[in-house]
């Protein structure tokens, strides 16, 4: 370990090399790779970047819904911390002035942008992706962002609807084009001029997909034709799911093709013959950005250049017969993390170790060297700059050496809201507004288990009460990795859910 560490001193040790950072993020991707031994994926231009990343194997989201994680990423903060669990507001105003990923790297020399959906629009980032804070530069919008939710898919008697899935004739589509698109040729543009600029950048470029609509061009369909598109093996909810638990995929209900099959509220099931083409539209959308990744990749200085390529959470297709995202399941929460270091990472290492999207702060400004290493947010004081995650290089250069292993977080802690114990489409059970909230489920994963309890949540004080009990959740990811067969009720099984339970309470600091 410490020839590793050496190594990398001697690399990356002097201030005045400063390597570019090449951040990119997707809406709503799980691992659905082949990097990650998805054999539906087609996704060869991400496979590609992998061959020469760390690949992170357990990565995770603090909370399935995009704004709370977001902004968790790129503040290093969890969602308690940041008292966000919706989309309504702003952390700079509602508890403190947080420094940002890109600010932080705007403060100490690099040129910054952000390119499509980094940060969530609207409220939760003063609706202004958080500038001027955050970003050298005005932030990109493409302009067909607008119409992301019109009425542009086809129906089969030649109606246009708001559907779910919507390939499209891209040409025919308002303004010739689509948002991704648009963010993808805005990226290289932006890496074409860098390329005799002295000053190191961080580009963040958002993509929309594979989130819905699943609206892609409709030639991307041929690399997943429905013959090869299985169901899942546990589409039906388990029976001792716990109702809080469970989220009615109210997004995808509110579609035109999806509402007109009158699917009762609120446990489903969707028809299988529309589970097979929802499947087929994700992974096509998956393809489609992976295209669009893949020309942005070409014009990156990999000599130069850290790519990070992540999610903001995962989506759910079907398993346990829910959909999208909204629930604390590895379905919704594990997100991939790729990273590519040059000079370091020259061929694919698969990380293991427990990781969480705040981890990806300490550990840019660790690879980079832009500054001292964030210090660990203290329980008490208010610090504009700290992180509530771990920097991953110990991990990280400890997995380049075949016979050491580097102890990374022995658990990851995931959370969503509840406004009531039973599912409910007013207010809306998925994504409840803070006023609603009423109910908090808190997870806790080890690399053996995840461990949910549902508890009572004060909205106004942020607290949880874990005195009242909504619902428990116990997997055992070693003999139920799909987490089937909730355990809570096993007797032998209660000194197991005591300590994890405690753990649960204690939270994220006593886990390093």
């Amino acid at each position: 370990m410490k020839t590793i560490f050496l190594l990398f001193l001697c690399i990356f040790g002097a201030r005045a090399y400063r390597p570019n950072v090449l951040f990119i993020i997707l809406d709503d991707l799980r691992p659905a790779l082949q990097v990650y031994g998805d054999t539906t994926s087609y996704s060869p231009n991400i496979n590609s970047l992998a061959k020469k990343s760390f690949v992170f194997q357990q990565a995770y989201a603090q909370q399935a819904l995009c704004a709370p994680s977001r902004n968790s990423l790129l503040t290093s903060r969890r969602p308690d911390t940041l008292h966000l669990y919706d989309f309504y507001s702003y952390w700079r105003d509602a508890v403190g002035n947080f420094t940002t990923l890109p600010q932080h790297f705007k403060e100490h020399g690099y040129q910054t942008y952000s390119i499509g959906k980094v940060f969530h629009p609207g409220i939760s980032s003063n609706f202004s992706d958080d500038q001027p804070y955050s970003w050298t530069r005005s932030p990109y919008h493409p302009k067909t962002e607008q119409f992301k939710n019109a009425k542009v898919c086809t129906n089969s008697d030649g109606t246009l609807g708001k559907n779910l899935i919507c390939p499209v004739v891209t040409e025919f589509q308002p303004l010739g084009t689509l948002p991704d698109i648009e963010s993808t040729n805005e990226a290289v543009k932006f890496l074409q001029a860098t390329k005799t600029n002295t000053q190191p950048y961080f580009l963040a470029v958002g993509f929309h997909k594979p989130h819905i609509p699943f609206k892609f061009p409709e030639r991307y369909l041929d690399y997943h034709p429905l013959s090869n598109i299985s169901l899942p093996s546990n589409r039906v909810r388990p029976s001792l799911l716990p109702d809080v638990a469970w989220n009615p995929w109210i997004d995808i209900r509110e579609r035109d093709d999806v509402k007109k099959l009158n699917i009762p509220f609120p446990y489903g099931p969707i028809p299988d013959d529309l589970n097979k083409r929802i499947i087929q539209a994700y992974y096509a959308s998956v393809t489609y950005v992976d295209d669009l990744i893949g020309k942005v990749l070409q014009n990156a200085d990999f000599t130069n250049t850290i790519v990070v390529v992540t999610s903001d959470h995962g989506w759910s297709l079907g398993q346990h017969g829910e959909f999208s995202k909204y629930s604390n399941f590895e379905e919704a929460t594990r997100v991939p993390l790729i990273i590519h270091v040059p000079n370091l990472s020259e061929k694919r290492i698969n990380v293991d170790s427990l990781t969480e999207l705040v981890d990806i702060f300490p550990t840019l400004v660790d690879l980079t060297r832009v500054s001292e290493p964030l210090l660990r947010c203290p329980k008490s004081a208010i610090l504009n700059v700290c992180t509530e995650g771990k920097s991953l290089l110990p991990v990280m250069l400890g997995s380049l050496e075949m016979h050491k292993k580097v102890q990374g977080k022995s658990a990851i802690f995931t959370q969503h809201p509840r406004p009531g114990a039973r599912p409910t489409l007013n207010p809306n059970s998925d994504k409840p507004h803070l006023r609603d909230i009423q109910i908090m489920g808190y997870s806790i994963k080890t690399n053996v288990y995840r461990y949910s309890e549902w508890v009572g949540f004060d909205n106004e004080n942020f607290r949880a009460n874990w005195t009242k009990i909504y619902g428990r959740e116990l997997y055992n990811h070693q003999i139920d990795p799909q987490e089937n067969l909730n355990l809570e009720d096993r007797a032998d099984l209660q000194p197991i859910i005591k300590k994890l339970r405690k753990r649960l309470i204690l939270g994220w600091r006593k886990s390093y």
